[in-house]
Formats: C-alpha cells, sequence, structure tokens
C-alpha cells in the first residue's frame, strides 16, 4: 500500500512519478485528435491529389476538418511539450526494468518530435503547395502508427509484468 506524501518534499518527489490533473488532460485531448486525424488522412491526401491535379474537389469536408484537427494536435502538442518540461515525470530509480523505461522515454519524446512536426509540414504542402512536405507528412503518418503501436504495446507489458504503469496516465498523483 503506498502512503499519501505529507511534507513538501515527499510531494514533490512523489509528484515526479505520476501526471498531473492537467497533463492527463492534454495526454488524452492528443490521443482522440489524432485517432480522428489519422482516420480523415485519405480523405485529406484525396482532396490535396485532386487539387494538385486541378480536378474539381466537392467533397472539401475532410480537407478543413484534417486541417482543423492538425494545427488543434500542434497547440496542445506545445501546451504538452511545456507542461513536461516545467513538471518531469520519471520512472523510479530503483526500476527493474530501466531499459523499458530508456525505450519508453525514447518513444514518448519521439510522439513530441513527430507530432509537432507533422503540422507545419502539412501547413507547408497544403498552403505552399510543397510536396515533399506532403511526402514527408504521410512519411511521418506511418511513423506515427508504429510509435503507437509500441506506446500500447508497451504499456501492456507493464501489466504483464505486474507494474500497474498505466494508472499514472489515468489517475493523477494526489495533489496535482
Amino acid at each position: 500500500m503506498t502512503t499519501t506524501p505529507t511534507t513538501p518534499s515527499e510531494r514533490t518527489a512523489h509528484a515526479r512519478h505520476g501526471y498531473s490533473s492537467y497533463q492527463i488532460a492534454l495526454h488524452w485531448t492528443v490521443a482522440v485528435l489524432v485517432v480522428f486525424n489519422l482516420l480523415l488522412g485519405s480523405g485529406m491526401e484525396q482532396v490535396y491529389d485532386a487539387v494538385g491535379a486541378n480536378e474539381t474537389v466537392t467533397q472539401w469536408g475532410p480537407a478543413f476538418v484534417h486541417i482543423a484537427l492538425g494545427v488543434t494536435i500542434f497547440l496542445v502538442m506545445i501546451a504538452r511539450l511545456t507542461a513536461r518540461l516545467k513538471r518531469p515525470v520519471e520512472t523510479a530509480a530503483d526500476s527493474k526494468h530501466r531499459i523499458l523505461a530508456l525505450l519508453g522515454r525514447i518513444n514518448h519524446w519521439a510522439f513530441y518530435a513527430v507530432l509537432l512536426l507533422m503540422p507545419p509540414l502539412g501547413a507547408l504542402a497544403w498552403f505552399a503547395g510543397q510536396d515533399w512536405a506532403a511526402g514527408l507528412h504521410g512519411l511521418l503518418a506511418w511513423v506515427l502508427l508504429v510509435l503507437i503501436a509500441l506506446h500500447i504495446g508497451g504499456a501492456l507489458l507493464h501489466l504483464v509484468l505486474g507494474e500497474n504503469i498505466i494508472r499514472r496516465i489515468v489517475r493523477p498523483t494526489p495533489g496535482t
């Protein structure tokens, strides 16, 4: 059974091993937005290709929603990064699975990089007609799918190993 920290130094040490309510809200907001945007990706690609070929586009909706969600993801990711830098969350020093902790950190920072790069690349493709940016944006969508699979797989592995690390992103650390 875990005891609730009582002194300020105990609360600070304890808090850095769990996420705040704000960080959890940002995480799940991004997760939902990313799923919807990935689902709209093929519709956006069809519109982009049609515009590039000077064809008539009758279904602009997927493009506009994809752009709006992309901008929103970018802004929320800036908030996430700011929150993460102001209040880092670390793995316990006595963790039995340090390699998993390292892989998790790599995966998390790769998420930040990909989700902060994709919207500007998408904007360059859409608004400036830069096909190289569209290609890189599309490639990063596949990288994002791999990162998501690794993220979910890692969380499930922690459960199998008896480490309920998922609770950190579901339930805020007390006092945060």
